[in-house]
């Protein structure tokens, strides 16, 4: 049998509490805000107090390290930890936040308290509300029972004198809610099981059993761990990253400079993601590991002094990734390439890889940004198109990075860029494959791209004077959304002639129209609705409206099949153009 990687125990859940208030277990500031609903923390206490079982937790053993710097989620943390959260810091921060009745910052990074209520006669939990917390009936937060100065003797008489008030209790309803308040006291006393993993596993074997844990239903990600790895080793360094995150998505309240936009709102990971990059010309997460162990990526040598040197490696390249002036410039790039709001940008990897080569070219290549913004624009709109980071991104992006060995100048950097995507976006890609990828339905990220391509190419919505860009403007927010994204052969009309969902809800059956229009045209046939709205605007512009909206002159008369075909090849063909005109 394979020797185990860890040693079972048993902890109550007051000696985990209190180890993680004196900073003895470490339980890192989360390697994500607090994303569990209230109502998950009240239904965790109520399968303790019932009895049931609530799942092991997995902590590392660091064994006594000097220079460990680790925050804890309490206020008065002053030992050296010797164990490490890996698994179940949400139960124990929605736990510790009840114990403790402290606040923890929820996923839009605001603090606020978990409060949870409790019918002792009734024997339920709720969150608790201002409707609770004036019926005499529940105790509204109960953290009370665990406070220093709470006698719980006395906390039962004066619920009793309450629920009396209201009417009688009879003798056994009485004991019935003593018992209760014992029972939910004694909750301190729940005995946890924990998986100690020994301090002589390495990072990347503890990597390993993190991601294969299944905490509460949520899969664990490596940058969850590495991440947590950050909280230990480089706890500076995650606070940055964290905060500016936490700052792109609230809108400034003073005049002091903020990363806050629309564009681009990134996490964490996203943002490691690039420092690595920038820095040392990797993307696997397992690389961030060796980082933080000290290891020399071309030797495989370890040493205290290699780990202070990438360290400062890595924070040389984090100051120049948060830097506000890089940061702004670079959100030039995705609206160059037409992506002017971040719910256009399928995958998020590839603006962070985007980054990253944006940074080398600017900051280290030298090359001006007159050149590297529409290159980068372009090897951002290829990236989208083609879902260059969609599967293996950690691969691709690696031997991305790995194509800039032996570059020097800004100007061999924009020839090997220029040569991948020439490379990837061959004439067949034009005029076959593409075609043939935007046989879909319109949940395809390819109807993301189809718009930024309408936003290159300026184009306006269809039988409007309404550009797009103003459509995607995210700084424009009509309390009526002024378009539809109508479906140009109605579903109820190709229904009624035999075609399927899937047939009715191809991409190329879709186009942005005014909400009035898509209101009176309802489920009429294309050719009773099309003529009519045609005949309010010119031949010119007539013209170019079908033309930036990719459908052909009197489109309506087409069979149906007929029409879908056309209209891939003349959505290829636009955004082939808005490639082209990218940045010229």
């Amino acid at each position: 049998m394979t020797a185990l990687l860890y040693k079972k125990t048993e902890y109550p859940l007051k000696k985990l509490l209190l180890d993680i208030q004196s900073g003895h277990l470490a339980l890192p500031d989360l390697q994500r805000p607090f994303v569990w609903p209230d109502t998950k923390v009240r239904d965790l206490l109520d399968s303790m107090y019932r009895g049931f079982p609530i799942g092991t937790l997995l902590f590392w053993e660091f064994g006594q390290q000097d220079g460990i710097h680790v925050r804890q989620i309490g206020a008065n943390g002053q030992s050296t930890p010797h164990l490490l959260v890996i698994d179940g810091q949400q139960r124990l921060t929605g736990l510790y936040a009840v114990y403790f009745g402290v606040p923890v910052r929820d996923k839009s990074f605001v603090q606020r308290r978990i409060k949870i209520a409790f019918d002792p006669l009734e024997e339920r939990f709720e969150v608790s509300n201002a409707f609770l917390a004036k019926d005499p009936r529940w105790i509204a937060d109960i953290s009370v029972l665990w406070r220093p100065e709470t006698s719980l003797y006395a906390l039962i008489g004066r619920y009793l004198m309450r629920r009396h008030q209201l009417g009688g209790l009879s003798p056994s309803q009485e004991r019935q809610i003593e018992k209760a308040f014992q029972q939910l006291h004694a909750l301190e006393n729940y005995p946890f099981t924990v998986l100690e993993v020994s301090h002589d596993v390495d990072e990347e074997r503890v990597a390993e059993i993190f991601v294969r844990v299944n905490s509460q239903g949520k899969s664990l990600k490596q940058s969850d761990f590495v991440l947590t790895l950050m909280s230990v080793y480089w706890d500076s360094g995650r606070a940055q990253l964290e905060r500016f995150c936490e700052q792109v998505k609230q809108p400034p309240q003073g005049k002091e400079p903020s990363p806050f936009n629309r564009v681009w709102q990134p996490t964490p990971e996203q943002l490691l993601r690039t420092t690595v990059a920038l820095a040392f010309r990797r993307s696997r997460l397992r690389t961030v590991y060796a980082l933080l162990r000290g290891k020399d990526l071309e030797t495989g040598i370890f040493t205290e002094e290699q780990r202070e040197r990438q360290f400062q490696r890595l924070a040389e390249a984090q100051s120049k990734v948060l830097a506000l002036e890089h940061w702004h410039d670079f959100l030039h790039v995705p609206r160059l390439a037409g992506f002017l709001r971040d719910t256009m940008i399928g995958s998020k990897t590839a603006l962070a890889v985007t980054y990253a080569l944006w940074l080398i070219a600017r900051f280290e290549l030298g090359l001006p940004d007159s050149e590297a913004r529409p290159l980068l624009a372009r090897w951002l709109f290829m990236a989208l198109l083609t879902g260059r980071y969609a599967g293996s991104a950690e691969t691709q992006s690696e031997e991305d990075l790995r194509q800039l060995d032996g570059i020097h100048s800004g100007r061999a950097f924009c020839e090997r860029l220029q040569t991948i995507m020439t490379t990837v976006l061959t004439p067949d890609y034009w005029s076959v494959t593409l075609p043939a990828d935007l046989t879909a339905t319109a949940s395809s990220t390819l109807l993301k791209v189809f718009r930024a391509a309408q936003v290159v190419l300026d184009a306006p919505v269809l039988y409007s004077t309404i550009p797009i860009r103003h459509v995607l403007d995210p700084t424009h927010a009509p309390p009526i959304k002024p378009v539809h994204d109508h479906h140009l052969f109605p579903r109820a009309f190709l229904y009624e002639l035999g075609f399927t969902p899937q047939q009715a809800n191809q991409l190329a059956n879709r186009a942005w129209i005014e909400w009035r229009d898509n209101l009176a045209i309802n489920d009429s046939p294309p050719y009773e609705y099309a003529p009519k709205l045609e005949r309010l605007f010119s031949k010119e512009q007539l013209h170019k409206m079908l033309e930036l909206n990719a459908l052909p002159e009197h489109w309506y008369e087409y069979p149906y099949e007929e029409f879908l075909s056309e209209r891939r090849r003349r959505m290829a063909r636009l955004i082939e153009q808005a490639f082209h005109r990218i940045g010229r």
